[in-house]
């Protein structure tokens, strides 16, 4: 974490491929920005816009990296089986807070995406930009550029989110003037002041959408001895989830395991518990918001006066968050158009412009 950005300066130390190279190759190869996320993985292509979108989940046959369905089994097909699978299979989730866990089901999982989205006999490996928290470590960033290489990319190149998410926003990040982006994905929460086509102040922070669904299974088992799964949860968080009262409370009722008699039972749960079962994660996200702001220099500060924030991400759609988030700093607050895909489609601006600007970006003869 910090407010030292990751995107160097310069042309790249030692690089494998020349421009001379890269022009020659370019019509017979397939340009790609990959939003790499914790609950979903996006890929955007150059000039198609966003070609694929599916759940970052494979599964395999337990205690193998054998990937179900002679490879299939990755996506959609494998979100299906989460917490469902029997003692021989495993759904797994290769990527935690942001970061790779699993490589090799990563690098399967990557496999899987790059194929499906360039088709299996590909004469050259695509380019490929990434978009990566701002706060991981160059071991995790080391992580990214393997698999990716393993997966079949002919170079790799890393984006940090809040860039590519204040580009997909349509924020005028290049400008003299401060843009601000909280982009709230799945394992991670960016926060980032930007100005000149750089970030001036960030804060990454391991708090997102998942601790949002952890909140909520623990407030089951808590309040009523009730065993619920992953997927229930984020389906009771986007039914009924809020961080402020917005419009009429609601009910819902949700099935699970009895803890006490190991029985399947349903229950009845209100927004307004669910309201405060999610207070932890919120008041996290919002003390990010304030910490960077406070780090803020002044000129910048003053401008976000005007500019106001911009929420982004999937944990943006949570109800009422914006309402909170302009309490603590007073400040306008924003939702992005299509909130889910402004990473991806900040990757595929990028991509359009990778000629330009591809040597200011990390990439995997830095390493």
């Amino acid at each position: 974490m910090g407010s030292d950005p990751i995107i160097l300066r310069g042309a790249p130390q030692g690089d494998l491929e020349p421009v001379w190279y890269e022009r020659l190759l370019g019509p017979f190869g397939v340009d790609m920005g990959i939003d790499l996320g914790t609950c979903n993985t996006l890929v955007a292509v150059r000039g198609q816009g966003i070609v694929l979108n599916e759940p970052s989940v494979v599964a395999v046959r337990k205690g193998t990296n054998q990937v179900l369905k002679n490879g299939q089994a990755v996506g959609w097909v494998a979100k299906e089986m989460l917490g469902k699978t029997p003692g021989s299979i495993t759904a797994i989730r290769p990527l935690k807070d942001g970061v790779i866990s699993d490589f090799e089901i990563t690098e399967a999982m990557l496999n899987y995406f790059i194929t499906k989205v360039t088709g299996r006999v590909r004469m050259l490996g695509p380019r490929v930009v990434i978009s990566i928290p701002s706060g991981i470590t160059a071991v995790e960033k080391r992580a990214v550029f393997d698999s990716a290489e393993h997966a079949g990319a002919r170079k790799t190149y890393l984006l940090e989110e809040p860039i590519a998410a204040a580009i997909g926003a349509g924020l005028p990040f290049a400008e003299p003037t401060a843009s601000m982006i909280v982009d709230i994905g799945g394992g991670t929460t960016e926060v980032a002041i930007m100005t000149l086509a750089d970030i001036a102040n960030c804060e990454s922070v391991r708090v997102a959408g998942d601790d949002m669904d952890e909140a909520i299974i623990a407030h089951m088992k808590r309040n009523y001895s009730l065993m619920i799964g992953e997927q229930t949860a984020e389906r009771i968080k986007i039914q009924i989830g809020s961080a402020a009262p917005v419009g009429e409370e609601t009910k819902m009722e949700v099935r699970g395991r009895d803890m006490v008699s190991g029985l399947p039972r349903k229950c009845e749960i209100t927004s307004e518990e669910i309201r405060e079962a999610l207070h932890e994660p919120v008041y996290n996200i919002i003390e990010a918001v304030t910490r960077t702001l406070e780090r803020a220099e002044p000129e910048l500060a003053a401008d976000l006066v005007d500019n106001g924030i911009m929420l982004a991400g999937g944990g943006s759609l949570l109800r009422g968050l914006s309402i909170e988030i302009n309490k603590a700093t007073g400040l306008e607050v924003t939702l992005a158009e299509d909130p889910l895909t402004c990473v991806a489609r900040g990757t595929a601006i990028y991509l359009e412009n990778i000629e330009e600007w591809k040597e200011t970006l990390e990439n995997n003869s830095d390493i």
